[in-house]
């Protein structure tokens, strides 16, 4: 009987007959199959694992790209509204002719924008460097409006204001003023007293108004800092004028500047003001 099992089958208990096959074969089949779906999974897994990395990976591309193509686009709008103000400011220098010293002086500062401006056009290579040519062009134009004014010429349309200058306010009257010893005057327009011309803006962190008065301005942003003098000038040129609120501004600045001066003026010696300084010699118009 055993005999006969183990060549031709194996006896079954449960079921009280005879059973054909090989056991060890049966495991054998068994063991491969498992073998097989564990490794189907592996394989899967690996596949999806795959399949989601380059979706990340085409993810990330495409929206490098239409950050890029968007970053163009951006660029390419703010260009040309820069080219458009550029070309305004550049009809304007070209064609008028000053036919006095405050509108020669107007038009020579506004020439000096569009040249600066075309340079900056040149070298602008994200949007925001081409915001800054479009606010270069609408400083020449408010140069272009004074020399205008000027010449008792219509000024134009309004222009888009300038970074800081609403805050800085506009000089609303001409007013005189003696500091130290030395006169000083200011106005809401150029003029053969005032000559210069300053458009209103933020100079050395600090609001300066628009009038007819300037270069005191780029001393003073060339300095990057504000000295007794000046928060004096200041403060007695604009005190209570309307349309700048100076009082609290130049307030702070001249405690700043005391602390800042260590004992020390602006007065005389090359400073500020007198004998050579960066407000000697003038009207606050000319030599401010």
């Amino acid at each position: 009987m055993s005999v006969i099992q183990h060549s031709m089958g194996f006896w079954s208990a449960t079921s009280g007959s005879l059973g054909y096959g090989n056991a060890a074969g049966d495991l054998s089949v068994d063991a491969a199959s498992g073998f097989s779906r564990e490794k189907v999974v592996q394989v899967t897994g690996t596949i999806l694992t795959v399949v989601v990395l380059l979706l990340v990976v085409a993810g990330a591309v495409w929206l490098f790209r239409q950050r890029a193509a968007s970053q163009a686009r951006e660029l390419e709008d703010a260009k040309s509204e820069a080219r458009r103000w550029v070309e305004r400011l550049g009809g304007q220098v070209l064609n008028l002719v000053g036919t006095n010293e405050a509108a020669k002086q107007a038009l020579a500062d506004a020439g000096e924008r569009y040249n600066a401006a075309g340079s900056q056009m040149d070298q602008a290579r994200t949007a925001a460097q081409a915001r800054h040519v479009t606010e270069t062009a609408y400083e020449g134009l408010y140069y272009v409006r004074a020399a205008r004014q000027a010449m008792g010429l219509d000024p134009g349309p309004d222009l888009p204001p300038l970074p800081g200058q609403q805050q800085a306010g506009a000089v609303s009257e001409t007013r005189n003023v003696e500091v130290e010893g030395h006169a000083y005057s200011a106005a809401p327009h150029p003029s053969e007293m005032n000559s210069h011309y300053y458009p209103g803006g933020m100079v050395a962190g600090r609001p300066v108004p628009q009038a007819g008065t300037p270069s005191v301005v780029e001393a003073r942003a060339g300095r990057r800092a504000w000295g007794i003098g000046s928060a004096l000038l200041f403060s007695a040129m604009f005190s209570g004028m309307a349309g700048v609120g100076y009082d609290a501004a130049y307030a702070a600045g001249y405690e700043e500047a005391i602390e800042d001066s260590n004992g020390g003026d602006d007065f005389g010696g090359g400073d500020d003001f007198g004998g050579g300084g960066d407000f000697g010699g003038g009207d606050f118009g000319g030599d401010f």
